[in-house]
């Protein structure tokens, strides 16, 4: 009733948008500590589809990933919301407000409260004509203090208690119909204590308070 798919690298979100686009039209909030926007458009060097699977959800890329079954695009720039992007990001920010996708820092997501921010969020991939939206989350989202086992563990991420009342926010409304998770590398958590965490806040969000 509820996928949850788990993954290597945030690549795997475009499996999930593409089954969604076969669908309808649906959005994404991404929950992630970088915006995964590399194109040709603003990049010399692209190729790498972990650090570019949004631009290429929304058609920027090689066509052989932007156009599979002519479905290009998979999912439109107006229906993502990108939530936890680290605030020296100025780039990255600035190109995706001039597209009108919405981003929430992590200071912004502490300054406006969590849960409020949530359901604000929530409540704009609640409405007609999306039919529904999906979750992706990065593991990179957290802190490097408490989640190292990431392959870009930037700093300043988000707190355990912090992301777990954000994903129980997100899926928790009856229009999310899915999640995966990724980025965790387990050779970079040889004691699995990154791991046991990260398992701990997904069960954390389904579980009832």
């Amino acid at each position: 009733d509820f996928p949850l798919v788990l993954g290597g690298d945030c690549s795997i979100q475009l499996g999930a948008s593409l089954a969604l686009r076969r669908l309808g039209r649906y959005g994404l909030a991404a929950v992630d500590a970088s915006a995964d926007f590399r194109h040709p458009g603003n990049s010399a060097h692209v190729g790498a589809a972990a650090g570019e699977e949004l631009a290429l959800a929304t058609g920027r890329g090689q066509e052989d990933l932007t156009n599979l079954e002519g479905l290009r695009p998979y999912l439109r720039d107006e229906d993502i919301r990108l939530i936890g992007i680290r605030d020296y990001f100025h780039d990255d920010r600035a190109e995706l407000a001039e597209l009108k996708i919405p981003t929430m820092t992590v200071a912004e997501l502490r300054e406006w409260g969590i849960p409020e921010l949530t359901l604000a969020v929530v409540q704009t991939l609640e409405v007609p004509p999306l039919e529904g939206y999906w979750v992706h989350l990065d593991a990179d989202v957290l802190d490097p203090r408490v989640m190292p086992a990431v392959d870009s563990p930037d700093p300043d991420g988000l707190l355990p208690h912090e992301l777990t009342l954000l994903l129980k926010g997100l899926v928790r409304s009856p229009r999310c119909v899915g999640m995966n998770v990724t980025v965790y590398d387990p050779d970079l958590d040889p004691e699995g204590g990154a791991g046991a965490l990260l398992t701990d806040l997904i069960v954390a969000a389904f579980t009832e308070d």
